[in-house]
């Protein structure tokens, strides 16, 4: 892998707003125990357990965090496929990986409603539930955990590429096998083996640029999305698949940090597409009401449009 693995550093990534420039206060993360979904369509990405995980130790809980969806311990990763009207149908595929600094996911923010506006807008889209880091069983010694990351991470002073760019490999691993099976089912699902990208969304974005620098060509998304992730730079081959970047500037664990990561993508000469918000914070989805940040998918949607790769196969 080409982005620099620094987990002992890794920050907090939670895809709900941030909370200024200080540590949250007690209580700001409203955690609740959650059902867990009908997953009767979801697509296993191995046989079984994902290898070296352990769902006896720690089982998969599924949680409401702000009210939104979310889902921890993941050990058995799927993909869920949100298909297009065959009529309005692109034969362009998009996996979208959640955010959740790698401790959760955020399956509804940054994973069903972006799906579903992605089949909207007739390009097949597959949700990545990919594994993470674990989380103690008890949900006030993880919230507790969760919040001092979080109070590091902000507390922290304002100075270009300071965040430390950290994946998560076995979360990298799980999205190239969706790459993979993806391609290898590419017929039955109408799409073109060729048009298969990804966007991510923090630390989804981290994981879907992880995938796009790897030297697997095999299992390389075709053009990637990243969402608010940190803007450190990397090192971009010169075959590196276009990037769609958007992030807020007001951003209160990335913002005001650079655009290094842009850079990398322009010193390599290859397409890259930045949108800088004025407003709509960390973890604003499919867009923050109110601000202009409300239309990134539509962006996202248009840059795929002039990319030519939205035009359906003959």
């Amino acid at each position: 892998m080409r982005l620099k693995f620094v987990l002992a550093a890794l920050p907090l990534l939670l895809a709900v707003p941030a909370f200024g420039q200080t540590a949250p206060p007690p209580g700001a993360f409203r955690f609740a125990e959650l059902a867990a979904p009908d997953q009767k369509d979801a697509i296993p990405l191995y046989t079984g357990v994902a290898p070296g995980s352990d769902p006896a130790a720690l089982p998969e809980q599924w949680l409401s965090i702000n009210g939104d969806a979310v889902v921890r311990n993941v050990t058995r990763p799927t993909i869920t496929a949100y298909l297009p009207d065959p009529k309005k149908a692109t034969g362009a595929a998009v996996i979208v990986a959640p955010g959740g600094a790698y401790y959760m996911l955020a399956m509804q923010l940054e994973g069903w409603n972006v799906a579903q506006w992605l089949a909207d807008h007739g390009i097949a889209a597959f949700v990545l539930k990919y594994r993470v880091d674990a989380t103690p069983r008890s949900l006030p010694e993880m919230q507790a955990t969760i919040g001092r990351r979080m109070g590091d991470l902000l507390s922290r002073p304002r100075t270009v590429g300071d965040v430390p760019v950290a994946y998560f490999p076995p979360a990298v691993a799980d999205a190239q096998a969706a790459i993979r099976l993806i391609r290898a089912r590419s017929g039955e699902w109408g799409i073109d083996p060729d048009r298969i990208g990804m966007i991510g969304f923090s630390a989804g974005a981290m994981t879907a640029l992880a995938a796009t620098l790897a030297n697997d060509p095999a299992a390389r998304p075709a053009f990637t999305g990243a969402i608010y992730p940190p803007m450190n730079s990397a090192e971009v081959p010169a075959d590196a698949a276009p990037l769609f970047v958007a992030i807020a500037a007001d951003d209160g664990l990335f913002g005001g940090r650079g655009f290094g990561l842009v850079q990398s993508w322009q010193a390599a000469k290859r397409p890259v597409e930045l949108h800088y918000y004025e407003k709509g914070d960390h973890g604003f989805g499919v867009g923050k009401p109110g601000t202009t940040s409300a239309a990134v998918m539509d962006q996202f949607r248009l840059w795929l449009e002039t990319r030519g790769l939205l035009k359906p196969a003959k």
